[in-house]
């Protein structure tokens, strides 16, 4: 449980309201990122791809096309439909952005011994897969578990 602890106090900085670079929050990046490798995203995937509610999906959205780094228009296929489009300044600001994270990552490595990078790296990757595929089959939601009532 130490790991799982020390894993959610650490990344937690992914996951504040607060601006971490260019005024955009780390789920508002992973929006822009998302968009920029697509070129144009359907509104009802984004919330699956973050993992989070509809509701904060448009929460999320919506100070972007503000600042004008996103534009949301009707789809083609469907009116009620909305896709999201990088704006000009939504470009820019997207490479800004991976050079803040570029930055971020090279402190986080340097701070790991050379001849434990790869490996610590690899664990990491490993530890993320088991994570995710245990997570669909996690039962802590359950009434019951192991003959204990949680109601």
């Amino acid at each position: 449980m130490d790991v799982f602890s020390g894993l959610s106090q650490v990344m937690r900085c992914c996951c504040r309201d607060e601006a971490f670079c260019e005024g955009v929050t780390f789920h508002q990046f992973m929006i822009l990122d998302t968009v920029a490798k697509v070129k144009e995203l359907n509104m009802a995937d984004l919330h699956q791809i973050l993992s989070v509610q509809k509701s904060t999906t448009t929460r999320l959205v919506n100070p972007l096309i503000k600042k004008g780094l996103l534009r949301r228009d009707k789809a083609d296929h469907d009116s009620r439909a909305v896709k999201l489009t990088l704006t000009k300044e939504g470009i820019e600001t997207h490479k800004k952005l991976w050079l803040c994270l570029m930055d971020f990552c090279k402190n986080v490595t340097n701070n790991i011994p050379e001849e434990k990078k790869a490996e610590v790296l690899e664990c990491v990757k490993i530890f993320i897969n088991a994570i995710k595929s245990s997570s669909s089959a996690c039962s802590c939601s359950k009434k019951t578990r192991q003959g204990y009532s949680y109601e």
